[in-house]
């Protein structure tokens, strides 16, 4: 498979074992960059190491200081700005037919994404949740939005020949 038409940007998240934990989501996935912003912490870190299991020397990653700047530029390269939130005008993400590239945008456990980011990004994605909780946790979610991704993108790409 090629690799996926996607750029996972974390801003605000708090827990190094979260991003830990996306490193190694991202690999599996096949992403092509994974971003840090804000307060996310960024490798080398032991307890980011803990959970991505050595992802984090695979994931191509980079910090980016001016978060708005990026999603200008990458949106003006013809990129498509997905925030990951529970807003609501948010479409089920199983509803969602991506615009490749996409950036997938997470934000703080609690607090989610400020609404300036929020209202940069072309759409609002959730998870649908069918139990007494309003949300997954962080890197869960992310697990679900890269595969769902994956499968989307699987079934639109050109498939090499049989030998």
């Amino acid at each position: 498979m090629p690799p996926l038409p996607v750029s996972v940007v974390l801003h605000h998240v708090r827990s190094l074992y979260n991003v830990g934990s996306f490193f190694r989501t991202a690999d599996g996935a096949g992403v092509q960059e994974l971003l840090l912003s804000g307060i996310t912490a960024r490798p080398p870190r032991k307890e980011i190491a803990k959970t991505a299991l050595g992802a984090e020397d695979s994931v191509p990653w980079a910090g980016v200081d001016d978060l708005p700047s990026w999603m200008e530029a990458f949106a003006a390269a013809g990129g498509h700005l997905a925030a990951i939130e529970t807003t609501p005008d948010a479409i089920d993400l199983y509803d969602w037919a991506p615009t490749w590239p996409v950036a997938v945008l997470f934000g703080h456990e609690v607090e989610g994404l400020p609404d300036d980011l929020l209202a940069r990004c072309h759409v609002h994605v959730r998870i649908p949740m069918h139990g007494t909780k309003g949300s997954l946790n962080v890197a869960t979610a992310g697990g679900v939005v890269l595969y769902e991704l994956r499968r989307q993108y699987r079934a639109c790409a050109p498939r090499p020949p049989r030998v």
